[in-house]
């Protein structure tokens, strides 16, 4: 017998066209995401054989917002030991190394990059450092590779503008995150007219086209930080 909708249908038939509903939605949203043209053609080039010596020096240094500010943001993090957190785009692991120590022996990181020699100079770094809770991970231009279901938390520092397929590499982040998580963007402040030629040149858009992004993967905003000049902060909640 056919599933008729009605107010009187059984319970059993609204399930089924529910899980149908969803199926086919789910065969939409993939169809879609395989299709989502980049918006950044090349963005992230030339990290993939980059030397990660040479980037510690341009992204851990003073005068460099994030970094000066690097324990306020971790603390923004509430982490907790045992928490099970993604750096997504951990570059050379300054974040990383700072949320290791704060989740712990019984927690793990997962630091994800798309550039191996920064992946895998990482992790050794770490290990030589004691950070035995720290996992290596290679993502790609689509998606973030992590397991489904995985992580607590998903922390993106100065990345997000170098997502070249957002909606697709939105859409792994929120499968990986558990019922709950959250996610932490912080990225700069674009405006016309006041930021500097290389942040308009090199990034691709301001905050709300950003923020309007993330809502549509699923996600919603639960809080904005407000201790950063050059950079903001947006704490989002998987929907």
């Amino acid at each position: 017998m056919s599933c008729i909708l009605s107010r009187s249908r059984p319970k059993s038939c609204w399930m089924n066209t529910a899980i149908k509903a969803s199926l086919i939605w789910l065969s939409l949203t993939a169809v879609t995401l395989a299709q989502e043209e980049s918006v950044r053609p090349g963005i992230n080039d030339d990290f993939l054989n980059a030397d990660p010596a040479r980037y510690v020096e341009r992204f851990e240094k003073e005068g460099r917002e994030v970094y000066d500010q690097r324990n306020v943001i971790v603390a923004a993090l509430d982490l907790k030991p045992g928490m099970v957190v993604a750096d997504v785009g951990a570059g050379t692991g300054l974040f990383t190394r700072l949320i290791a120590r704060q989740v712990g022996a019984e927690g793990r990181v997962y630091a994800v990059d798309i550039a191996p020699n920064f992946v895998y100079e990482l992790v050794r770094d770490c290990r030589r450092q004691g950070f035995d809770n720290v996992i290596g991970v290679i993502c790609d231009a689509r998606q973030s590779t992590l397991p489904p279901n995985s992580v607590d938390l998903v922390y993106i520092c100065d990345t997000y503008h170098h997502f070249e397929f957002p909606y697709s590499t939105l859409e792994s982040i929120h499968t990986a995150l558990r019922e709950g998580g959250r996610m932490v963007v912080v990225d700069f402040e674009r405006e016309e007219g006041v930021s500097s030629d290389w942040i308009l040149n090199h990034v691709r858009a301001g905050k709300s086209v950003f923020r309007t992004e993330i809502e549509k993967a699923g996600f919603e905003l639960v809080e904005e930080v407000d201790f950063l000049k050059d950079n903001y902060g947006l704490i989002f909640r998987k929907r």
